[in-house]
C-alpha cells in the first residue's frame, strides 16, 4: 500500500471500480455473448441444414443448383457453391481463443452430422463453412455477424470509457479534498520547526478537516499567547537580576582590591553565567528568524577555539555548504557540543553531511565518555555528571538540554553513542 493518503484514496476508488468492471465484463462475456454467439450459429446452421436438404430431394443434373443458390443468397444471405468430384480440406489449427470454433461445430454437429471443415479466421468479414455431401462439397459463405455477437466490442469500449471517465473525475474530487489536508500538515510542520507560514491558512475542505484546521490555529494562537507571556516574564526577570548584579559589581570595584571580597567577586560572576543559561534554555532562541549561514565558517571558528587551547579537531563537509538554520541557536548547539568536547577530549572530529532532506552533523572525540545509562538523562535540566563530563562550565546541567531543545526547534533531535575514537558520539540531525 503507498504511504500517502492521496494515492489510497485513489485505490479505495478505482480496485472497487476495477472488480465490479471484471465482474460485469466476465458475466456479460459468459451468458449474453455466449448466448447470442449459441442463437445465431444455430440459426445459421439450421439454414445450412435446409439447404443441404434441398439438394438432396431436388437434385440438378448439371450440379448446377441455381436456384437454391439463388433461394440461399436472396432469402437467407448466404452465397452457396457447389463443387462436384472435391474434397474437404486439411484441417486449419485452431485458434487459441475462439468461441465462434467451438459454438458453431457444435451446431453443425448436432444438426448435420456430416463431415464439415471451417475457416473463422481467412477474412475478417466472412466466414467459410464446407460440407462433404458424398462426391461432391457444399461452400457457404456467411457474414462473420450472422454468425456470432460481433458487437461486443461496443460494450467493452462504453465500459472502458466510461470507468476511466468517473475514474477522472473522481481523482480530481479527491485532489480537491486532499489539498486542505496538505495544507494543515504543511502549516503544522513550519509551525512545529519555528518557522514561518509562507501564507496565511485558511480551514477549507469537508467539515471535519475545517474543525481540525480551526483546532489547530487555536492551538498555535495559545502556544503563541503562552510564548509570549513567558518571554514577556523572562524579560523581566533578567532586566532585574542584571540591575542587582550590576550593582554587585560596582560596589565591588569601588571597594577596590581587597582580598576577603575577591570570592565575592568570583561569584557575581558565576551568578551571571548561570543567570545567562537559564534565559537561554527558557527563550531557546525561539524568536529567532530562519536564515542562511555556511557550514564551513561556523566549524573554521570552532577550529581556531580549538587550536588556541592546543586540542586538535578536524572536519568533513559532505553536500552544500550553507545551510537555513537560526544562524544564532543553530551555533549555540554547535558550540555546545565541540566546547564539551574541547574541555573533556584532546581530539574531535566533526563529520557533516547535507543532502536535499537532512543536514546530519557527528562529533566524534577521545574524551571519556557518558555511561549509557545516563544518555537520556543528561538531557534533562539542571542534571549533571557527578564525574566525567558536563557542557557548562558554571555546573548549571543545561548545556545538553539547550543543545537538543535548539535541534528539537529546528524540526530534528540530538543523540548520544560510542564514537569509534573511543569516547562519545553525538549527532546532530534537523531537517536541511
Amino acid at each position: 500500500m503507498p504511504s500517502g493518503l492521496y494515492m489510497r484514496s485513489v485505490l479505495i476508488v478505482i480496485i472497487p471500480m476495477l472488480l465490479l468492471q471484471s465482474v460485469v465484463a466476465a458475466v456479460f462475456m459468459e451468458r449474453h455473448w455466449r448466448l447470442v454467439t449459441e442463437r445465431l450459429s444455430q440459426a445459421v446452421t439450421r439454414d445450412i441444414a435446409a439447404i443441404i436438404e434441398l439438394i438432396r430431394t431436388y437434385p440438378d443434373p448439371t450440379d448446377d443448383y441455381s436456384a437454391i443458390t439463388r433461394i440461399a443468397r436472396d432469402q437467407l444471405s448466404l452465397n452457396i457453391s457447389i463443387d462436384p468430384d472435391a474434397q474437404l480440406p486439411p484441417p486449419r489449427p485452431k485458434p487459441f481463443f475462439s468461441i465462434l470454433d467451438d459454438i458453431l461445430a457444435d451446431q453443425i454437429n448436432q444438426q448435420i452430422r456430416l463431415p464439415f471443415w471451417i475457416d473463422t479466421v481467412g477474412d475478417s468479414r466472412l466466414v467459410e463453412i464446407r460440407i462433404q455431401l458424398g462426391d461432391k462439397v457444399l461452400r457457404v459463405f456467411t457474414v462473420r455477424n450472422q454468425t456470432y455477437a460481433s458487437n461486443t466490442h461496443i460494450f467493452l469500449v462504453w465500459m472502458v470509457g466510461t470507468s476511466l471517465l468517473l475514474i477522472g473525475i473522481s481523482i480530481l474530487f479527491l485532489r480537491g479534498q486532499i489539498r486542505p489536508i496538505l495544507a494543515l500538515a504543511d502549516a503544522a510542520e513550519s509551525f512545529g520547526k519555528g518557522q514561518k507560514m509562507p501564507a496565511p491558512f485558511v480551514p477549507r475542505g469537508a467539515d471535519e478537516i475545517r474543525r481540525a484546521g480551526i483546532a489547530f490555529i487555536q492551538m498555535r494562537e495559545r502556544i503563541e499567547r503562552q510564548m509570549e507571556q513567558r518571554t514577556a516574564m523572562l524579560t523581566g526577570i533578567s532586566h532585574d537580576l542584571r540591575t542587582i548584579l550590576t550593582r554587585f559589581k560596582l560596589q565591588l570595584a569601588l571597594a577596590g582590591d581587597n582580598p576577603d571580597l575577591a570570592g565575592m567577586g568570583t561569584d557575581v560572576d558565576d551568578m551571571q553565567s548561570m543567570l545567562e543559561g537559564y534565559l537561554a534554555f527558557a527563550r531557546s532562541e525561539a524568536a529567532e528568524d530562519f536564515g542562511e549561514m555556511r557550514l564551513s565558517d561556523l566549524l573554521e571558528k570552532m577550529k581556531a577555539d580549538f587550536s588556541l587551547h592546543g586540542k586538535n579537531m578536524t572536519y568533513r563537509i559532505d553536500g552544500e555548504d550553507r545551510i537555513a538554520v537560526r544562524p544564532g541557536a543553530f551555533q549555540r548547539l554547535v558550540g555546545n557540543l565541540a566546547s564539551n568536547s574541547r574541555r573533556y577530549a584532546n581530539s574531535l572530529h566533526v563529520e557533516a553531511r547535507h543532502n536535499a532532506k537532512w543536514l546530519t552533523l557527528v562529533f566524534d572525540d577521545d574524551g571519556p565518555g557518558i555511561p549509557e545509562v545516563s544518555r537520556e538523562d543528561v538531557f534533562k535540566p539542571f542534571y549533571r555528571l557527578d564525574e566525567a563530563r558536563n557542557l557548562d562550565a558554571s555546573g548549571t546541567g543545561l548545556g545538553l538540554a539547550i543543545a537538543r531543545d535548539i535541534a528539537r526547534a529546528h524540526g530534528g533531535n540530538v543523540t548520544l553513542g560510542d564514537s569509534p575514537m573511543g569516547g562519545l558520539r553525538a549527532t546532530v540531525r534537523v531537517p536541511a
